[in-house]
Protein backbone atom coordinates (compact mmCIF):
# COMPACT_ATOMS: atom_id res chain seq x y z
CA UNK A 1 0.00 0.00 0.00
CA UNK A 2 1.14 3.76 -1.05
CA UNK A 3 0.58 6.58 1.15
CA UNK A 4 1.38 10.08 0.21
CA UNK A 5 0.92 13.02 2.16
CA UNK A 6 1.18 16.70 1.44
CA UNK A 7 3.49 17.77 4.05
CA UNK A 8 5.73 21.05 2.29
CA UNK A 9 7.73 22.32 5.65
CA UNK A 10 8.66 18.78 6.50
CA UNK A 11 9.25 17.09 3.11
CA UNK A 12 11.80 20.38 2.48
CA UNK A 13 13.79 18.91 4.76
CA UNK A 14 13.32 15.20 4.22
CA UNK A 15 15.04 12.88 1.62
CA UNK A 16 14.48 9.22 0.77
CA UNK A 17 15.33 7.13 3.90
CA UNK A 18 14.80 9.14 6.32
CA UNK A 19 11.84 8.13 8.96
CA UNK A 20 9.03 10.65 9.50
CA UNK A 21 5.83 10.54 12.00
CA UNK A 22 2.66 10.15 10.56
CA UNK A 23 -0.28 10.10 12.35
CA UNK A 24 2.29 8.40 14.99
CA UNK A 25 3.63 5.91 12.84
CA UNK A 26 7.43 5.79 11.85
CA UNK A 27 7.23 5.36 8.19
CA UNK A 28 10.29 5.59 5.78
CA UNK A 29 10.14 8.27 3.02
CA UNK A 30 10.48 6.36 -0.51
CA UNK A 31 9.91 9.29 -2.50
CA UNK A 32 10.00 13.17 -1.62
CA UNK A 33 9.17 15.75 -4.36
CA UNK A 34 6.90 19.28 -4.36
CA UNK A 35 6.22 19.47 -0.96
CA UNK A 36 4.78 16.02 -0.64
CA UNK A 37 6.38 12.66 0.98
CA UNK A 38 5.54 9.12 -0.07
CA UNK A 39 5.58 6.07 2.02
CA UNK A 40 5.27 2.14 1.28
CA UNK A 41 2.96 0.43 4.23
CA UNK A 42 3.96 -3.28 4.90
CA UNK A 43 1.25 -5.80 5.88
CA UNK A 44 2.80 -5.08 9.54
CA UNK A 45 1.73 -1.55 9.52
CA UNK A 46 -1.75 -1.65 8.17
CA UNK A 47 -2.65 -4.46 10.73
CA UNK A 48 -1.50 -2.62 13.95
CA UNK A 49 -2.37 1.24 12.76
CA UNK A 50 -5.08 3.10 11.60
CA UNK A 51 -3.86 4.53 8.27
CA UNK A 52 -5.59 2.17 6.29
CA UNK A 53 -8.29 3.54 7.57
CA UNK A 54 -7.61 7.57 5.76
CA UNK A 55 -8.95 8.56 2.44
CA UNK A 56 -7.86 11.13 0.30
CA UNK A 57 -7.73 14.71 2.06
CA UNK A 58 -7.72 13.52 5.43
CA UNK A 59 -5.45 15.68 7.52
CA UNK A 60 -2.51 13.50 9.87
CA UNK A 61 -0.25 14.67 11.97
CA UNK A 62 3.04 14.98 10.37
CA UNK A 63 6.40 15.42 12.79
CA UNK A 64 10.80 14.72 11.08
CA UNK A 65 12.39 12.74 13.44
CA UNK A 66 14.41 14.19 16.12
CA UNK A 67 18.05 14.46 15.17
CA UNK A 68 20.74 13.85 17.61
CA UNK A 69 21.87 17.08 19.27
CA UNK A 70 18.59 18.27 19.26
CA UNK A 71 16.74 19.03 22.40
CA UNK A 72 14.09 16.92 23.62
CA UNK A 73 11.10 18.62 24.50
CA UNK A 74 9.01 16.06 25.88
CA UNK A 75 8.07 12.29 26.25
CA UNK A 76 10.13 9.56 24.42
CA UNK A 77 8.01 8.74 21.61
CA UNK A 78 9.51 5.94 19.09
CA UNK A 79 6.65 5.91 16.51
CA UNK A 80 6.18 2.22 16.64
CA UNK A 81 2.25 2.10 16.91
CA UNK A 82 1.49 -0.46 19.90
CA UNK A 83 -2.37 -0.76 19.09
CA UNK A 84 -5.29 1.25 17.88
CA UNK A 85 -7.65 3.02 20.63
CA UNK A 86 -11.32 4.23 19.73
CA UNK A 87 -12.26 7.74 20.82
CA UNK A 88 -15.02 7.03 23.42
CA UNK A 89 -15.89 11.18 24.32
CA UNK A 90 -14.73 14.71 23.43
CA UNK A 91 -15.68 18.10 24.96
CA UNK A 92 -14.37 21.29 25.30
CA UNK A 93 -13.21 21.65 29.16
CA UNK A 94 -12.38 25.89 29.20
CA UNK A 95 -10.16 26.98 26.36
CA UNK A 96 -8.88 23.28 25.66
CA UNK A 97 -10.40 19.99 25.02
CA UNK A 98 -10.85 16.94 27.47
CA UNK A 99 -10.48 13.51 24.95
CA UNK A 100 -11.19 9.59 26.75
CA UNK A 101 -9.79 7.13 24.40
CA UNK A 102 -10.76 3.40 25.19
CA UNK A 103 -7.75 0.95 24.68
CA UNK A 104 -7.25 -2.87 24.77
CA UNK A 105 -6.35 -4.01 27.88
CA UNK A 106 -3.07 -5.45 26.64
CA UNK A 107 -1.89 -1.91 26.46
CA UNK A 108 -3.98 -0.15 28.93
CA UNK A 109 -1.98 -2.12 31.90
CA UNK A 110 0.96 0.96 30.69
CA UNK A 111 -1.31 3.82 30.92
CA UNK A 112 -0.48 5.28 34.39
CA UNK A 113 -2.37 8.30 35.80
CA UNK A 114 0.16 11.57 34.88
CA UNK A 115 2.47 9.03 32.84
CA UNK A 116 3.22 9.52 28.60
CA UNK A 117 0.99 8.23 26.03
CA UNK A 118 1.53 9.41 22.10
CA UNK A 119 -1.94 9.66 20.73
CA UNK A 120 -1.95 9.98 16.72
CA UNK A 121 1.92 10.64 17.69
CA UNK A 122 1.47 13.42 19.76
CA UNK A 123 3.08 13.21 23.30
CA UNK A 124 0.74 13.59 25.93
CA UNK A 125 -0.20 13.45 29.56
CA UNK A 126 -2.25 11.15 31.19
CA UNK A 127 -5.15 13.30 33.26
CA UNK A 128 -6.65 9.58 34.55
CA UNK A 129 -7.37 6.47 33.63
CA UNK A 130 -10.33 4.06 34.45
CA UNK A 131 -11.06 -0.12 33.72
CA UNK A 132 -11.59 0.78 29.52
CA UNK A 133 -9.32 3.42 28.65
CA UNK A 134 -7.63 7.08 29.41
CA UNK A 135 -8.48 10.69 29.24
CA UNK A 136 -6.02 13.14 28.33
CA UNK A 137 -6.37 17.36 28.48
CA UNK A 138 -5.66 19.14 25.22
CA UNK A 139 -4.33 22.42 25.89
CA UNK A 140 -5.32 24.90 23.41
CA UNK A 141 -1.90 24.71 21.74
CA UNK A 142 -2.06 21.64 20.80
CA UNK A 143 -5.60 21.89 19.41
CA UNK A 144 -4.12 24.51 16.75
CA UNK A 145 -1.08 22.52 16.17
CA UNK A 146 -2.29 19.03 15.49
CA UNK A 147 -5.27 16.82 14.73
CA UNK A 148 -6.77 16.07 18.17
CA UNK A 149 -9.41 18.72 18.49
CA UNK A 150 -11.10 17.07 15.22
CA UNK A 151 -11.32 14.06 17.09
CA UNK A 152 -15.12 12.61 17.62
CA UNK A 153 -16.74 9.32 19.35
CA UNK A 154 -15.93 6.46 17.38
CA UNK A 155 -13.00 7.96 16.06
CA UNK A 156 -9.31 5.46 15.88
CA UNK A 157 -6.40 6.61 17.06
CA UNK A 158 -3.12 5.18 16.86
CA UNK A 159 -1.28 4.42 20.48
CA UNK A 160 2.00 4.28 21.65
CA UNK A 161 2.40 3.40 24.89
CA UNK A 162 5.65 4.15 27.28
CA UNK A 163 8.35 2.12 25.83
CA UNK A 164 9.74 2.51 29.05
CA UNK A 165 6.96 0.72 30.95
CA UNK A 166 7.49 -1.96 28.63
CA UNK A 167 11.21 -2.19 29.30
CA UNK A 168 10.61 -2.25 32.98
CA UNK A 169 7.92 -4.82 32.67
CA UNK A 170 10.40 -7.48 30.57
CA UNK A 171 13.14 -7.18 32.59
CA UNK A 172 11.02 -7.79 36.23
CA UNK A 173 9.53 -11.01 34.06
CA UNK A 174 13.49 -12.29 33.68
Amino acid sequence: MRLEVDAPATAARASIGDSVSVAGCCLTAVAVSGGRLSFELVPETVARTSLARLERGDRVNVEPSLRAGEPLGGHLVQGHVDGVGTVRASGAEGDGRRVAIDAPPDLLRYVVEKGSIAVDGTSLTVAAVDEAGFTVALVPHTLAATTLGALSPGDPVNLEVDVLAKYVERSLRG
